[in-house]
């Protein structure tokens, strides 16, 4: 293969470059457009709280903030379903759930003959290639080439389903070998004469937070302050009190907290025992080097009450960082392959999460809710040198917005149905003065791990309106300028009237423009 040249400048030569696309005008389009690599990476759970470019508080992850540094930093990305598949499928379609019927992680496969933006990279003349973590249940389709972890991964020496249908094991941790083959397709496998885009989809920072054994002694020093609303007693807020997300009673001591014991038993001891059974010798030995000391204090000192609760949150942040910390390392590989290839010019580097995830807000460990901070997701981007946008854009992104964002920049006429608008406007340093001002939200995974009720809402710029229906019917609506952490459920008071009539008003128009059935009635909030 020949050497990859700086700032390389790919562009269709003819219609036997480009297969399928939809018209002559489109065709043209394509031909004459700039097509950028992508490089798209997507993590499991990871929340703004814990990367440095947005907030301060727990860790700095300097590798992620080269990325918000040197391009863009949306300070409001949020999901249209806080869940691993279908936030997946969402992003790989451009659309709601209610229109690629991904609804959620126990009932669905998704449909790999629709529609999806890597198809329609390859019928522009892109390579496409995933690699890491899908869930979709269905063997991906649309890639010249793909490498998964079965369902949620493993962290150490995982499996990994390849094309052609083989189970294969590969030593080492799961973060580190998911970046070693991203960049070895990029560098030996694809077709260097085509411009290219790449999902590299990591398994962090997925629970049970089991952090590389290089990591294991890091932020063993910190304290980390409880969120003011750690001890919330859900008043007014029966949908929120009736979950399974406690890190103070719901946190599994052995799976989730390691605090392993032959003479102890818990609800997902045995799973744990699966997962730290595929450590090799050398592994296992770090693996309880560590711990073992940590078990015999606790187990000493027997913690209760709020104690406990406090002693939990230390432990579950610490080990959430550690994770983080390899994520963080690996992304600098691939920022640091992307300039000594000469290819950072023209390729946009995405970094999000399938979703938010809570740091004891409420509380509470998970997503699901529309909540703030299981709704909001990261998103930041550095941009192709033709791009003018710098620092934050503020106007209110979903993840839909992916799909129709990658086909506008490879020079693909995005197709009506997607329910998504591209952010190249946004990227251009452009403010559009007709930019949505309001967010669908439907989840819909109950009864499930967790328990959270079904529920819909809108989001606005500064109120939220939730419906929770099913086995429940109950309305909450926030302020979000006055109630930012969502405390107080100000649904039925006196002078909301006005508010809450518009919110439907506009929550009714959302689920008429993505047609959601729910509108019709709870009974079918599927199709």
């Amino acid at each position: 293969m020949n050497t990859l040249q700086s700032g390389l400048l790919y562009s269709l030569t003819g219609a036997a470059a480009v297969a399928s696309l939809t018209s002559c005008s489109s065709q043209k389009k394509a031909e004459e457009q700039k097509q950028y690599n992508i490089v798209y990476i997507m993590t499991d759970d990871h929340t703004a709280q814990m990367m440095s470019c947005y907030d301060h508080r727990y860790m700095e992850t300097p590798n992620l903030d080269r990325i918000a540094a040197d391009g863009v930093r949306f300070t409001n990305s949020f999901v249209a379903n806080s869940l691993s598949g279908p936030s997946r499928a969402c992003m790989i379609t451009g659309k709601h759930s209610c229109a690629n019927k991904f609804y959620d992680n126990t009932t669905c496969v998704f449909d790999a003959s629709q529609q999806t933006f890597p198809k329609l990279l390859q019928q522009a003349g892109y390579e496409t290639a995933l690699i890491g973590k899908w869930h979709l249940e269905s063997l991906p389709t649309g890639f010249n080439y793909w490498e998964i972890v079965p369902g949620q991964g493993d962290y150490y020496n995982p499996d990994f389903i390849t094309q052609d249908n083989d189970t294969i094991q590969k030593h080492g941790y799961v973060t580190n070998l998911i970046t070693d083959d991203a960049i070895d397709w990029m560098e030996n496998q694809r077709d260097k004469n085509k411009p290219f885009c790449i999902l590299i989809h990591h398994k962090a920072i997925h629970r049970n937070w089991l952090a590389d054994t290089c990591n294991l002694a890091l932020y063993e020093d910190k304290t980390f302050p409880l969120p003011d609303n750690f001890f919330d007693d859900y008043e007014g807020r029966p949908a929120a009190a009736a979950q399974e997300m406690s890190i103070a009673k719901d946190m599994d001591m052995i799976y989730d907290l390691k605090m392993l014991r032959p003479d102890k038993e818990t609800r997902l001891k045995s799973l744990y025992e699966k997962y730290i059974g595929r450590m090799d010798e050398g592994q296992r030995a770090a693996w309880d080097k560590f711990y073992g000391p940590i078990i015999d204090d606790f187990y000493k000192k027997n913690p209760q009450g709020k104690e406990l609760a406090n002693w939990k949150f230390q432990r579950y942040i610490r080990d959430y960082m550690k994770t983080v910390k390899s994520l963080d390392d690996n992304v600098g590989r691939v920022l640091d392959y992307l300039k000594e290839k000469g290819l950072d010019d023209n390729t946009l580097v995405v970094y999000t999460s399938d979703q938010g995830f809570y740091m004891g807000e409420h509380g509470w460990f998970d997503k699901r809710f529309m909540y703030e901070e299981s709704m909001r997701t990261p998103l930041i981007m550095r941009l192709p040198k033709d791009f003018r946008a710098k620092g934050d854009i503020n106007e209110m992104v979903q993840n839909i917005d992916y799909a129709p964002t990658f086909l506008e920049l490879a020079g693909v006429e995005v197709p009506e149905d997607i329910q998504g608008i591209s952010l190249v406007p946004l990227l251009k340093g452009e403010k559009p003065s007709d930019w949505r001002k309001a967010l669908y939200y439907h989840f819909y995974e109950y009864p499930a791990e967790h328990m959270v009720k079904r529920h819909y809402g809108v989001r606005t710029d500064r109120y939220k309106l939730i419906h929770f229906y099913n086995d429940i019917d109950e309305w909450e609506l926030y302020d979000l300028q006055a109630d930012p952490t969502e405390m107080r459920n100000i649904y039925g008071q006196p002078g909301t009237e006005e508010i809450i009539k518009d919110l439907k008003a506009q929550l009714t128009a959302l689920q008429e423009q993505y047609n959601d059935p729910v509108r019709f009635s709870p009974e079918r909030d599927k199709e």
